[in-house]
């Protein structure tokens, strides 16, 4: 049967349509100018003229930027972190919210497990517990002080526990009956039938572990150890040029302060820019199964 649009809703749809569409653009329009500023010459953007298009179109900020070691350094930093990070933070979060996901008669005392997980998101010690934390561990100025903290995110755990539950439990006594275990269950069963939630969750990993700047600030004690959000913040915020050379200033002189920062954010907003469009087809289904029960 075919579903025929009263006036009153076509006006909605199209009203609804045309609210998303003005929200993209303006979601979008920022990354375009930045995109043109990096590649107009010094004296437009320093002037003010650059809008959305490029004036005198130029390569020498991305020159620049591509010929400092400072920046492939924390990009080199932000990619260990990321793949450090998203193995550590996917192991964890499938181990915790498997036993989770069972019924209190089948894991007795998982409502208080539960409980003391959801804690932690509303209350912490604070950063200067933390820091100290880090610091007498012995992992200060390394990668795993941006993610052994971080190891467990408790909003990716509970969306992947509401994910599990939401599995039909058929599945799990055919293979229980079978003489599987709750390890092979898990792993054979559980994670294959949880693409869309595991591809949602990697996505909220990847973009975390890449737009993190403040830990690295804080946990790393050398400037060459800062992961690339760091790196830029002390860049485009802090704009400590300190330790740079005779040359680099020398080169710094050839472009724009705007172009140059514009080049370098752009840079750095690109891979995650790259990977999103991969992942989005599952980003919405992994985010609603599993969140309406009967």
């Amino acid at each position: 049967m075919v579903e025929r649009f009263t006036l009153s809703r076509r006006v909605f749809v199209g009203f609804n349509y045309v609210f998303l569409a003005l929200l993209s653009i303006l979601c979008i329009l920022p990354l375009i100018h930045v995109l043109a500023v990096s590649f107009s010459a010094s004296s437009a953007a320093t002037a003010g003229y650059v809008k959305l298009w490029p004036v005198d179109f130029t390569l020498e900020s991305y020159k620049y930027v591509l010929g400092k070691d400072e920046f492939f350094r924390s990009i080199l930093m932000t990619i260990k972190r990321a793949s450090v990070g998203l193995v550590i933070n996917m192991v964890l979060t499938i181990l915790v919210a498997y036993p989770l996901s069972k019924e209190v008669k089948k894991f007795r005392g998982r409502t208080i497990y539960a409980w003391v997980f959801v804690f932690t998101m509303l209350f912490n010690g604070g950063l200067i517990p933390l820091y100290m934390m880090v610091k007498y561990t012995g992992i200060l100025d390394s990668v795993w002080a941006l993610v052994l903290p971080q190891a467990i995110p408790i909003f990716n755990m509970i969306l992947l526990l509401n994910f599990f539950r939401g599995l039909p439990k058929e599945l799990e006594e055919a293979a229980f009956m079978d003489g599987a275990g709750h390890w092979t269950t898990l792993w054979r069963i559980f994670v294959p039938l949880s693409a869309p939630a595991l591809a949602t969750i990697t996505l909220f990993t990847l973009v975390f572990h890449w737009n993190s700047w403040f830990d690295g600030l804080i946990f790393m004690n050398s400037p060459k150890n800062y992961p690339l959000q760091s790196y830029l913040q002390t860049v485009v915020i802090q704009q400590n040029f300190s330790s740079a050379s005779l040359e680099s200033i020398a080169e710094l002189q050839k472009v724009s302060d705007r172009t140059f920062k514009s080049a370098q954010i752009f840079l750095g907003s690109l891979p995650i820019l790259i990977v999103y469009p991969f992942l989005q087809r599952f980003f919405m289904k992994g985010i609603v199964l599993g969140s309406v029960k009967e």
